[in-house]
């Protein structure tokens, strides 16, 4: 997929310059999702990573001052609009700048069909109210169908699927489409308990409070003993 590069000018310079309305108008043409839980990789062109950084730390610093906040003099703040907006970019919301991890699959040659499961990986992602952190932990249960994938490349999945701002059930359930689509399971289950920051940082501030999310597809679905059998095993894991 090719596009063509929009460009406005930069006021008052008389240079034409890419800005982040370019990158919006060109995800509109295309009819592409650019929502918070979105990947936009495909439609980025070279240097737009740059651009969206770029206005982001102006935008943030835009906020600072909003916020009565002395950057000029205080040692403290002077650079935190660059770091926030590195951050945002480059790392918390990576996975909606950056195309997938490379996972490579082989066949299920020994026609494998009993159950493995994997966890607790630590998970972390950010609430697409609030925009503060979530975080915990994750199991997959899987039952193999044709295909198998090394079990470091559940942990990157999973990391470039939550590395954006979700609510847990879409990100949960984003995760299984895309397990589910690289590997063509016979069974497949994921659980996710995480933290949120929006009920402790902020509002009622229940600290302990837990949120679990369950999906079973396939044989986890269908056969009681299998999902008794995963649950059993999450369970007994610290």
């Amino acid at each position: 997929m090719s596009f063509t590069q929009t460009k406005s000018e930069a006021p008052g310079t008389g240079f034409l310059m890419s800005s982040t309305q370019a990158i919006r108008e060109r995800l509109r043409d295309a009819g592409a999702s650019f929502a918070a839980n979105a990947n936009i990789a495909e439609y980025l062109l070279p240097g737009d990573i740059e651009v969206i950084q770029a206005e982001v730390e102006r935008h943030v610093q835009g906020v600072l001052e909003a916020l009565v906040i002395d950057t000029s003099r205080d040692h403290n703040t002077k650079a935190t609009a660059k770091r926030i907006a590195r951050m945002y970019v480059r790392e918390v919301f990576a996975g909606r700048f950056e195309p997938a991890p490379e996972v490579t699959d082989f066949p299920n040659a020994s026609g494998l069909n009993e159950l493995y499961t994997l966890g607790p990986i630590a998970v972390r992602s950010t609430c697409s109210h609030h925009l503060v952190p979530m975080t915990g932990r994750m199991w997959v249960g899987v039952v193999p169908g044709e295909k198998v994938i090394g079990i470091s490349k559940f942990a990157r999945l999973a990391n470039w699927i939550m590395s954006r701002p979700h609510i847990q059930e879409e990100a949960a359930v984003m995760l299984a489409d895309e397990l589910e689509r690289r590997i063509l399971p016979k069974g497949l289950a994921v659980i996710v308990r995480m933290q949120h920051q929006c009920m402790i940082w902020r509002g009622v501030r229940e600290d302990d409070t837990i949120m679990i999310t369950s999906i079973m597809r396939g044989a986890f679905r269908d056969d009681r003993t299998l999902r008794s059998e995963f649950m059993t095993l999450v369970k007994d894991q610290p």
